[in-house]
């Protein structure tokens, strides 16, 4: 197998690039926050609170912006039958940002919460926290392991060595600063991987169009020249199946740590709202490449190119056609480079997943869950040993499985199904108790597992109005797939049962035990008869309501307990702006 010297060296040079900020970054802000009080835990996982506006901006933007968003922009306005009205990844997370900086970044940052799943625990319990934090680690573990493995396909394109080597010693550098520096690290790394896509890409466009091989966009967007045109249409009976993968994007794109990982890194609310505004015009400006990309793969003659006279479609490679067009169509020094600069992108982008799962296992399971009187430096190596085994898990699943993509649209569909209906009911909806949140979980997961998942050769037990078998013919080894689709909106419909559900079964476990219905020792979750019980509720959650004070409670509370639980959910400093914080909080003995 022949190597590619100056792909290789593209290669290193970027990732050195990337390396070395994220070192940088480590040493840069090694004490900030510290030196004013506050964990160095909750400096790694929000560094500390004081993320700036060019590197939020980048940081928020690179939320989505990596290695798949360009990838699979590229891919499906190539694909013949899809084009670009079935790209719905730039604009759905445009808008995902925009709806999340409306109605959630500010009640999420005003409160001072760390992690995502902080509501869930101060309001349903550590039990519940813990069910939920399996799909939020599912999509993150899943979704570094999906980049991942673009990534070493990617590499076998530009250079031709090993995937598995390629994929290993990208996870490790990743790895690595993420280790060293935490958000810093990851922030400032974004930084440098979007610039990396965006030079790199649109060096690239105009050598790609101005070769001979491809005929003129703006002709093969609405005619029949290689291939269907690419601007794509929608049949109408596809209309319900593309609303659902579309509200999948916006609203299944928010109840993500990576994204409140940014969230609560601003200084304030309204900060916070800034960056996402910012970084959902970011990810259109930052699609604009791969769409042109996209559409030059869907206007070329491959007969005329050294990749051959069979299509990528017909080679079962749509997904690889970013890499393919700079690679075959563009000089061989702008195809390193461009290549290059997005592969160490592509490389960039796994970190943020991987810090966001370890983030949620340190506080929220071991933290909160398993040791409450565990120190700060315990915390901040639980973090470190996660942040390893969470991207070991990662890169095992990129070269040692092939339905990851699979296994990722799965994960990321039941973020939408159960974690977004049930923070809407957390944030919004005053009386939902753990037995809704339960009930709510079930009914989400049953609904969308019920539906099958091709990608994973999942059938479905759930058979939705609409449903038809698909014949699927693989053309390299001519294997026939058949496989059910589900054309009916079953994953917004799932939804919207999870989110209905939670409320119902809420309100009559509350009629049940408050009516004596059921005796109280049935309320085993503590849900509403103790709703001011440790797990719960504990006494300083009462510090925000400003007629009752802690001198009025009977039972005594020492300092230490007090402190340790306040800075469990609150911000003290944000509950002090707002002149909600009692006077007798640090008077209490």
């Amino acid at each position: 197998m022949a190597i590619h010297v100056e792909g290789l060296v593209a290669i290193v040079f970027f990732y050195v690039i990337i390396l070395f900020v994220g070192i940088w970054a480590a040493w840069k802000n090694k004490n900030s926050g510290v030196a004013e009080g506050k964990d160095q835990s909750e400096s790694i996982m929000v560094g500390g609170r004081d993320i700036g506006l060019f590197v939020g901006a980048f940081t928020m933007t690179a939320t989505w912006v990596g290695g798949g968003y360009i990838n699979g922009t590229a891919e499906h306005v190539y694909l013949p039958g899809y084009g670009l009205a079935w790209a719905q990844a730039p604009f759905g997370y445009a808008l995902s940002l925009v709806v999340g900086g409306l109605f959630f970044a500010k009640p999420m940052r005003s409160r001072g919460y760390v992690t995502m799943l902080d509501p869930f625990q101060q309001l349903y319990g550590k039990r519940m926290g813990g069910l939920i934090f399996i799909p939020a680690l599912m999509g993150e573990i899943f979704w570094s392991a999906a980049i991942l493995s673009a990534l070493g396909a990617t590499l076998s394109v530009i250079v031709d060595i090993n995937i598995n080597m390629s994929v290993t010693i990208s996870a490790l550098i990743a790895i690595f600063y993420t280790l060293v520096g935490g958000l810093y690290s990851v922030a400032y790394t974004d930084v440098v991987q979007l610039f990396c896509i965006f030079v790199g890409l649109w060096i690239s466009v105009p050598f790609a169009l101005a070769n001979p091989a491809v005929s003129d966009i703006g002709v093969t967007a609405v005619k029949n020249v290689f291939q269907t045109p690419w601007l794509g249409s929608i049949h109408p009976s596809d209309g319900w199946m593309w609303a659902d993968n579309f509200l999948l994007l916006v609203l299944g794109g928010i109840p993500w740590q990576v994204y409140f990982q940014r969230v609560l890194s601003a200084s304030s609310a309204t900060y916070a709202q800034v960056l996402s505004f910012l970084a959902a015009f970011g990810c259109l400006v930052m699609a604009a490449p791969s769409v042109l990309i996209g559409a030059i793969g869907a206007s070329t003659d491959w007969n005329q190119t050294s990749y051959g006279s069979i299509p990528p479609t017909e080679r079962d490679e749509s997904d690889m056609i970013l890499p393919i067009v700079l690679q075959y169509l563009c000089p061989p020094f702008v195809s390193f480079f461009g290549l290059g600069a997005v592969s160490a992108a592509v490389m960039s982008s796994a970190d943020s997943s991987i810090l966001s799962a370890s983030s949620m296992f340190a506080r929220n399971i071991y933290q909160l869950a398993l040791r409450q009187s565990a120190s700060d430096r315990e915390i901040v190596w639980v973090m470190r040993i996660t942040i390893f085994v969470f991207g070991a898990m990662a890169t095992a699943l990129a070269l040692l499985t092939g339905t990851v993509y699979g296994l990722w649209y799965l994960s990321s569909d039941l973020v939408y199904v159960i974690i977004f209906p049930q923070l809407i009911s957390v944030l919004f909806i005053k009386g939902t108790n753990t037995y809704g949140s339960v009930a709510a979980y079930v009914f989400g997961l049953l609904l969308r597992v019920g539906g099958g998942e091709p990608y994973l050769k999942l059938p479905p037990f759930i058979y939705y109005p609409g449903w038809y078998e698909e014949e699927k013919v693989h053309h390299l080894t001519k294997d026939v797939e058949h496989n059910i689709v589900q054309k009916f909106p079953f994953k917004t419909v799932a939804m919207l049962a999870s989110l209905l559900s939670n409320m119902v079964f809420s309100g009559l476990a509350r009629y049940l035990f408050e009516s004596g219905v059921l005796s109280h020792k049935y309320d085993f979750l503590d849900a509403v008869v103790s709703k001011h019980s440790r797990e719960i509720m504990d006494k300083t959650t009462l510090v925000g309501n400003e007629n009752i004070i802690l001198s009025q409670i009977t039972a005594p509370v020492r300092r230490k307990t007090v402190v340790a639980v306040a800075g469990t959910f609150m911000n003290t400093e944000v509950l002090s702006e707002e002149g909600e914080m009692s006077p007798d909080f640090n008077e209490c003995e």
